[in-house]
């Protein structure tokens, strides 16, 4: 029977009992003991369990150990449930508020030695900074409360329920309850008490709570505090010894604010910060404050009167093995890697991460929109009906969640924006909550994606905004229509600072376009850049059943209803390693623009006149004076010259024109100039050196590339021959170099990345894409990963074998016509293949390559020297992060280990490449440009796209024996289609005749 208890479990009240208002997160000096560590505990199928657990005498010795914080299922094996990962799907019915009755709930259990000097406390407060989902207290078998909203911070008073020495506290946790409704972020659920608790001795006289307000304009600060604390607790002094302050407040009444004079501003780029001290007789309380004004004036969002451009990043509190369990040093190299890349700026998805974190962004300098713990994304599943944003009975709810994200966090310079939730639709209670906070906090604005038309927020925000939406919300006097708005509303909202909350889906290979929408917001000032989703893979580690381990995702745990690997949608794998996208984000945001005043003669092979760069800080408001500014020369990626660039300090958004250094320039090879902006000294995020900015200029002499030498004299062939080193059997490739080789095969098919299978977003005026429909399923409809070949012809001259195939697939009248030429030139092996379509291709192609297979023999292939575009894979729409030089890897770094197998590996614009075993050449390729001076690009890879589309993990890839290399004329773009607009027209590959034209010799 159900107990006459559990109604608790879908009240929609945020708390009872003993729950004491929201405050701030402080350092204080009063006495406090942690109770994270080893608790006892239970673990029930349903929400009815008896609840004698909670009397002191109830004997746990049969219960197990689990640590406090974590998740009950991350821990045990499997032997307390398993982690269940939804983006919009509720893991239970829709019926708010209620769930089912099969409800896994935890019991904890622990006992706490209380000092006997804390009997002279005021209060004894037990505080839980995160539990999922609901929970209720006991103190020595008394029940004190429960409380929900397992992101935030709950008080409760037990200062009647506890004794000096031994005590019992008992915890119930629920991991379905009301709260769920308004839970329903991407990400796993993880239930149980995953961050800290802790005993805090309120001392009489205490200080409750503290808000320093801060203020900065014209080089001076000031502090308008507000100072909680009973009149008995006075007086109260600030002490800021930097600034030679010590003011004290003798009665509330005489709280004002300080005008300090000069202070250095805290920004994210210069993240000045100061100690303070706010103590009464009884207490000390230290914070770090930073002075900085947040204003919106007009379109623009400004911090200390600059605009700001958010080069941000989502991010969630994610761990493979901790899951949200915070750990300090983690998250600490965690933001460190963010500010390596150029990351300025953090929107908290979806609720509060742990207070440390805050403080770690005030430290090392970002851009904070601290977002509420609220979504309610389940209920699009039904038109929005039953959302309990528009319910009042949910609205105390709604309000306590925005009060405790506020209270909690409002001493933080870096949270720059306060945002109400996330994809929780519209309606009175997210007004209601936005009221509170512009009635409780003026000095920030408020943001809400949902409110499209604006009616109760600051800023008008937007996810996936295709690049032609995002340029018409940009332009003045646009006529377009902006979503959800009448003509009235769009306008409102054209005058309101402008930005992508989400943006750039960054799932497996991918995303594209991230210069574009860069582009846009240097052009538009109203744009104020955004927030790719997301930054880190949620992987769970785990192991397969004989012990191999691996990253899971949605599926993998078994849950009745998942949304598969859209968890893994990160810049940064799941084991902290940075993916080529990152690479390419850092290379687009890059605070340092170089513009090259290029009069090098072409034609001539010289210089006109001495050549400049224009140098631009793009920064908010540090100047140059960190940086140095260094340049090299290399002749075919071989170093022909360095040095540094003497430059003016160039002020937050100012230029400078710099004489650029004379250039040798090789007469027989390509010759490129790089420039690279680096720091000058270390910084509590990177050692002196790393580099933010680069950019190259190509100062290569022309170069005629060797004419295609025609033949007439061509005459049927069996096509068994030798010709060089290669040697063909039927015209088909048997060896090269004396080791075996097939190919050349057609290769239109690529394994397709995530943004390929993704159908949502717009397709940006390509008339190649189908909306509704993957590229992916019209590749594989179409038979691009299963085509046949027929061969036409073989034919020969003395030096050269001709080859013409039809290849196409089962029950399609597509094909493509491939010619393959192998010829002597110049005593070197040349091979030119000629593809062309036949009419009706009705979408757009992967690739357009041929597949050399070379199988293991004494020496297999292991290894890629190449010069080209490098280190790291490029893609038409991704080439920012890739320069042009000489790179080298081993076969096994060439690839990315995406969460679910995928296209990955492929290097553009390939001049010479090199394949090694053991580190020793065996083949060499040199790629030359076709007729429109296109070059190929090239992967080489263990695995066919055939065999990687087949593996749903990286561990599901057969055993190889060979090894594949891919030459593509073509590739099509990455785009962001999982969540987002699709390739751009310019960067789609349509169904066209390409060439391909190789060089191979004998190493």
């Amino acid at each position: 029977m159900p107990s006459p208890h559990s109604g608790y479990v879908t009240d929609t009240a945020p708390g009872r009992g003993a729950l004491r208002a929201a405050r701030s997160w402080l350092r204080s000096d009063a006495p406090s003991l942690s109770l994270n560590g080893p608790w006892r505990f239970r673990l029930s199928p349903t929400a009815y369990a008896a609840e004698d657990f909670a009397a002191e005498g109830f004997d746990d010795h049969g219960w197990d150990d689990i640590p406090v914080p974590s998740h009950w299922v991350l821990q045990g094996d499997g032997a307390y449930g398993r982690p269940i990962y939804t983006n919009v799907q509720f893991p239970f019915p829709i019926d708010p508020p209620h769930v089912p009755d099969e409800n896994p709930t935890g019991d904890y259990r622990r006992h706490v030695e209380i000092p006997a000097a804390w009997t002279d406390a005021e209060r004894i407060l037990l505080r839980f900074d995160g539990v999922e989902s609901l929970f209720r207290l006991w103190v020595n078998g008394e029940e004190i409360g429960g409380a929900s909203g397992s992101r935030l911070a709950h008080e409760f008073d037990v200062t009647s329920a506890v004794r000096p020495g031994d005590n019992v506290v008992a915890v119930r946790v629920h991991q379905w309850s009301a709260a769920s409704y308004v839970e329903d972020q991407d990400q796993w659920w993880l239930p149980g008490i995953f961050r800290d608790v802790t005993l805090v001795a309120r001392p009489a006289g205490g200080v409750e709570d503290v808000w320093l307000r801060t203020a900065f304009a014209d080089g001076h600060g000031r502090v308008e505090p507000e100072i909680t604390a009973d009149p008995a607790a006075f007086p109260v002094t600030l002490r800021l010894p930097e600034l030679g302050v010590e003011h004290v407040w003798a009665t509330p009444a005489d709280v004002s604010p300080l005008d300090l004079g000069a202070v250095e501003p805290w920004s994210a780029e210069r993240p000045r910060l100061y100690d303070a001290t706010v103590a009464s007789a009884a207490e000390s309380i230290a914070l770090r404050i930073g002075f900085r004004t947040v204003e919106i004036r007009g379109d623009r969002f400004l911090v200390n009167g600059r605009r700001v451009v958010f080069h941000g990043m989502n991010r969630h509190e994610t761990h493979p093995e901790r899951g949200r369990v915070f750990d300090e040093e983690h998250a600490r190299e965690d933001l460190a890697r963010m500010k390596r890349f150029n990351v300025n700026a953090i929107r908290t998805s979806h609720y509060p991460p742990h207070p440390r974190l805050l403080d770690l962004a005030d430290e090392l300098g970002f851009w904070v929109v601290l977002e509420c713990d609220l979504e309610t994304h389940g209920f699009d599943h039904t038109g929005w009906t039953g959302n309990p944003s528009d319910d009042p009975a949910w609205r105390e709810a709604y309000l306590d969640r925005i009060r405790r994200t506020v209270e909690r966090d409002k001493n933080h310079p870096s949270v720059v924006m306060w945002s109400l939730g996330n994809e929780a639709g519209t309606g009175s209670n997210l007004a209601a909550m936005s009221a509170w906070v512009h009635a409780r906090d003026t000095g920030r604005p408020v943001h809400y994606e949902g409110d499209h038309t604006g009616e109760y927020t600051d800023v008008y925000s937007r996810m996936y905004s295709s690049v032609l939406e995002t340029e018409e919300i940009g332009t003045d006097g646009s006529r377009a229509p902006l979503m959800g708005c009448t003509p009235a509303q769009g306008a409102r909202q054209r005058t309101r600072p402008f930005l992508l909350c989400e943006y750039a889906h960054a799932m497996g290979n991918g995303p594209g376009a991230l210069d574009q929408y860069e582009a846009l917001t240097h052009r538009f000032p109203r744009l104020h850049g955004g927030f790719v989703w997301e930054w880190r893979d949620h992987g769970i580690a785990t192991t397969t059943p004989d012990g191999t381990p691996y990253f899971a995702y949605g599926g993998d745990f078994g849950e009745v209803v998942h949304d598969g690997n859209f968890v893994m949608d990160g810049m940064v794998l799941s084991d902290d390693v940075p993916t080529p996208s990152l690479y390419e984000f850092k290379a687009v945001v890059q605070p340092i623009r170089f513009t090259f005043d290029d009069n090098y003669d072409h034609e001539q092979g010289r210089d006109r006149r001495h050549d400049h760069v224009e140098i631009t800080n793009l920064r908010h408001s540090a100047d140059t004076s960190d940086l140095r500014f260094s340049w090299r020369v290399e002749h075919d990626g071989t170093p022909a010259a360095s040095g540094h660039l003497e430059i003016p300090v160039i002020p937050a958004g100012g230029s400078a024109r710099v004489a650029l250094p004379p250039v040798p320039v090789s007469p027989d090879g390509e010759t490129w100039l790089t420039l690279d902006a680096t720091l000058a000294a270390d910084t509590a995020w990177a050692g002196e050196g790393h580099v933010l900015a680069t950019a190259q200029l190509d100062r290569s002499a022309p170069r005629p590339v060797p004419p295609v030498r025609p033949r007439t004299d061509w005459r049927p062939s069996d096509g068994t021959l030798a010709l060089g080193i290669a040697e063909f059997t039927g015209g088909t490739l048997t060896r090269l170099a004396g080791r075996p080789v097939t190919g050349p095969r057609l290769e239109l098919f690529r394994a397709p990345t995530d943004n390929d299978e993704g159908t949502s977003g717009e397709i940006e005026e390509s008339d190649a894409s189908v909306a509704g429909i993957s590229n992916a399923t019209l590749w594989r409809r179409h038979g691009l990963d299963r085509l046949t070949t027929r061969r036409l012809a073989v034919e020969r001259t003395p030096d050269a074998l001709r080859v013409l195939d039809k290849v196409s697939a089962a029950h399609s009248a597509l094909s493509v016509t491939v010619e393959s030429v192998w010829s002597l030139e110049d005593g070197e092996l040349e091979l030119r293949v000629e593809t062309t379509p036949s009419a009706g291709w009705p979408t757009v192609w992967p690739r357009i390559g041929i597949r050399f297979d070379l199988p293991d023999d004494d020496a297999p292939v292991d290894g890629a020297d190449w010069f080209g575009l490098g280190p790291l894979e490029s893609y038409p729409d991704s080439m920012r992060a890739a320069r042009t030089g000489r790179f080298s890897s081993p076969l096994r770094d060439l690839s990315v280990a995406y969460a679910r197998p995928q296209e990955t590996g492929h290097r553009s614009q390939l001049r010479r490449l090199t394949l090694t075993s053991a580190g020793s050449g065996i083949l060499r390729v040199t790629a030359l440009p076709d007729t429109r001076h296109r070059r190929p690009g090239f992967t080489l890879s263990r695995h066919t796209p055939q065999q990687i589309t087949g593996a749903a993990h990286p561990h599901e890839l057969p055993e190889s024996s060979t090894t594949h290399l891919i030459i593509d004329a073509a590739q099509h773009g990455l785009g962001s289609r999982a969540c987002g607009p699709d390739v751009w027209p310019e960067f789609a590959l349509r169904p066209e005749a390409r060439t391909i034209r190789l060089r191979v010799a004998a190493i």
